[in-house]
């Protein structure tokens, strides 16, 4: 009895036995595959499931970080300018007064709808005929 329990003592002080205790640090590049599967195949997997991983990261950092607050920018550019037109339009002279030129609604035959002088995308805001 006491001899294997020397022996057994014997086999917990040898490297081979502590080892897979002992901290190992990946100072060499790893594949993280031992064995039969440490194949080309599947190193080769493994890189494109991280660069996969690493990319999908970066689109995403980029759409909440880039692309929110473009839109938000281009948003308040947008009504700005939505201001500016309307309050520019508040100078012009009334649609009656304005003169309408010969390229301007032209009308080889009349439309099926409505009084057949108005387009399909007409704004009586904006748009204006005079009729002779």
């Amino acid at each position: 009895m006491l001899r294997n329990s020397q022996r057994f003592a014997a086999k917990l002080r040898s490297p081979a036995v502590r080892q897979p205790a002992q901290r190992r640090f990946a100072s060499a590049e790893s594949s993280g595959f031992h064995g039969a599967e440490d194949n080309a195949f599947n190193r080769e997997r493994k890189a494109v499931k991280d660069h996969a991983a690493a990319t999908s990261d970066l689109w995403r950092k980029l759409s909440i970080y880039a692309t929110i607050p473009a839109l938000l920018i281009a948003g308040a550019n947008a009504y700005r300018l939505w201001n500016e037109h309307w309050e520019h339009w508040e100078h012009l002279e009334p649609l009656e007064e304005r003169p309408e030129y010969p390229y301007q609604n032209l009308r080889i035959r009349n439309f099926f709808w409505g009084d057949g002088d108005k387009t399909l995308f007409w704004n009586d805001k904006v748009n204006y005929h005079k009729k002779q």
